[in-house]
């Protein structure tokens, strides 16, 4: 099956294509997401949102793998993955010893940077983890009629948010923009254990993610 995906930065943008997979990051712009999801579902017969997530439910930890049954909107749209390829692909992970969350995802168009608003998300909406990017996904691919799933790692917890320089360090190309994230330690040096433990989870995010590419694409 020729797949496509879209992702948010641009280290998973090399892990998907390292499976055989293209993708391309949004870096976190909705109307690049829009578009970028719009190509990737003309070119391909199955598109993936596949990268990092934000959690939402309190009990999942940095490196937990979602693999979410339905993206919600903030509006209350819901919006159905395929269910064989979820069915598959929720198989092959465990037969390969992973566990994977189905449970909700809700796309947003914007980060949710703080521990107080992904707690009134995860009451208002009962998601289990939050991203920028499956929202786009799963909307472009069901205008198309094309299958999509979402496989996505926590990073950020739910008890902790994204500290200022995790936010402005992004190139629009999806890559780090590290003059960007000094200006804002600088600015703010007291968000430096936050930053490191942000950088630390996302490679554990990251790392998972590499795990479940290597079973699924064996059977997408």
């Amino acid at each position: 099956m020729r797949l496509a995906a879209l992702c948010g930065f641009a280290s998973e943008v090399r892990l998907a294509r390292r499976f055989g997979i293209e993708a391309a990051a949004t870096a976190g712009d909705a109307a690049r997401g829009r578009a970028l999801a719009a190509r990737a579902v003309a070119a391909a017969e199955a598109v993936l949102s596949v990268g990092i997530a934000g959690g939402l439910a309190p009990r999942l930890a940095p490196g937990t793998l979602l693999l979410p049954r339905v993206v919600l909107t903030e509006s209350g749209e819901r919006l159905d993955i395929d269910r064989a390829l979820h069915r598959r692909s929720l198989a092959a992970l465990a037969e390969a010893g992973l566990h994977a969350e189905t449970g909700d995802l809700l796309g947003l168009e914007a980060v949710v940077a703080t521990r107080h608003a992904k707690a009134a998300h995860h009451a208002r909406h009962g998601a289990v983890a939050v991203d920028l990017e499956s929202i786009h996904v799963a909307r472009a691919a069901q205008q198309a009629g094309k299958p999509f799933l979402v496989l996505r790692a926590v990073a950020d917890p739910a008890a902790r948010g994204l500290p200022a320089a995790a936010l402005v360090g992004l190139h629009p190309s999806g890559r780090a923009a590290p003059g960007r994230v000094l200006a804002a330690v600088l600015r703010r040096p007291g968000q430096i254990p936050d930053l490191v433990a942000t950088a630390r989870d996302t490679r554990h995010a990251l790392a998972a993610l590499r795990t479940a590419l290597r079973v699924l694409r064996g059977v997408l």
